[in-house]
């Protein structure tokens, strides 16, 4: 279903995972990986918005530490290469390419394009609707947005973030942080899962569960309808 295209950023050019909708595209989606590189999970979340009609886009955030990295969360060797990648991740960067990654998608023929990212991902598509021309975002699990929260005044758009509650990268009292600073702005929604931890959407992992994604993702296809079509 999808292809490898190659996008010019301002630092380089990089590789991301494109997956097309049939027809023309309702909008376009840029997804932002997890710590394991844009593996078969991501992959399979372009895949999916593609489904729902959306142009969806992976840009390849490790470029600069080591281009195509695919690791899996099934063995405690990979979570320890994958933390090494994350902590090695210039997240300011990441953005930069987040911002390339949006102009290349709207090249492709669509007016509007969000962002949607999971846990790192979540972190950096925070941070890319305080600084980014992001037209919408998702933030899925987001781990260290409390830690951003003063640069929400950069949001301009709508924004969505889907915080599980029982989160065990993200103390509790950092997701009520996040829902208290924000609920001022009327563009903000958060969405919270009493009983879920963390990439609980994360088909395959440990902690998915099928029943509370299907009703985040039906939330995110909603939004992303609402702010993109």
């Amino acid at each position: 279903m999808g292809e490898w295209v190659e996008v010019a950023g301002p630092d380089g050019a990089f590789k991301a995972y494109v997956a097309r909708p049939d027809g023309t595209p309702k909008g376009a989606v840029v997804v932002v990986q997890e710590i394991f590189g844009v593996n078969a999970v991501m992959r399979g979340k372009a895949d999916w918005l593609a489904r729902e009609g959306f142009l969806a886009v992976a840009p390849d955030l490790f470029w600069r530490i080591k281009p195509g990295i695919d690791l899996t969360d099934q063995s405690d060797a990979e979570w320890q290469e994958a933390f090494g990648y994350m902590n090695a991740l210039d997240k300011n960067a990441s953005v930069t390419d987040v911002q390339a990654t949006l102009q290349w998608a709207r090249s492709q023929g669509v007016s509007k394009a969000g962002v949607m990212g999971y846990c790192m991902g979540g972190y950096i598509a925070f941070l890319a609707a305080c600084r980014t021309d992001s037209d919408a975002t998702v933030a899925y699990h987001g781990g260290g947005i409390h830690t951003a929260l003063g640069e929400a005044g950069g949001i301009k758009k709508p924004l969505m973030l889907h915080n599980p509650m029982k989160d065990g990268f993200i103390p509790v009292e950092a997701l009520n942080t996040i829902r208290e600073t924000l609920k001022s702005n009327p563009l903000v929604t958060v969405h919270e899962y009493a009983e879920q931890d963390h990439a609980f959407t994360r088909e395959g992992g440990k902690h998915y569960d099928a029943d509370a994604t299907k009703i985040a993702d039906a939330r995110t296809v909603a939004f992303f309808e609402a702010s993109l079509a």
